[in-house]
């Protein structure tokens, strides 16, 4: 065996031994690649029935706004109804109650005005 030969196995066996310290790593990456492939894939699992569930909640959440928007205008339609009920009975009644307090408080003061006052009987 030559000089030639024997280099040419010393560079072989060095090859060699850079290959499989290389190999290492990339053993441990393909089985990085291997979890995160079956993580994704558990994941994609999980989220479909997740997505359906939000969507039923979304759909159930949107079917009660609708009842409470239904409900909100029927109470501003009650609460016009209401405010027009009380101005018409203040139109109608309020007017005469006006009328009757002046008139009993007219009343009062014309019986009084032979009395003497509170203050004048407890002078006394």
């Amino acid at each position: 065996m030559s000089g030639g030969d024997i280099a040419g196995l010393i560079a072989a066996g060095v090859f060699a031994i850079l290959v499989a310290v290389i190999a290492i790593p990339l053993v441990k990456l393909g089985r990085v690649f291997d979890e995160t492939t079956s993580a994704i894939h558990e994941l994609s699992q999980s989220v479909t029935p997740l997505l359906s569930e939000t969507t039923e909640t979304i759909a159930q959440t949107s079917k009660q706004l609708a009842r409470v928007d239904t409900i909100t205008s029927n109470v501003a339609d009650a609460t016009g109804n209401i405010s027009a009920l009380v101005a018409l009975f203040a139109a109608t009644v309020g007017g005469p109650l006006i009328k009757l307090a002046g008139f009993s408080a007219g009343v009062r003061a014309a019986f009084r005005v032979g009395r003497p006052s509170r203050s004048r009987r407890n002078a006394t």
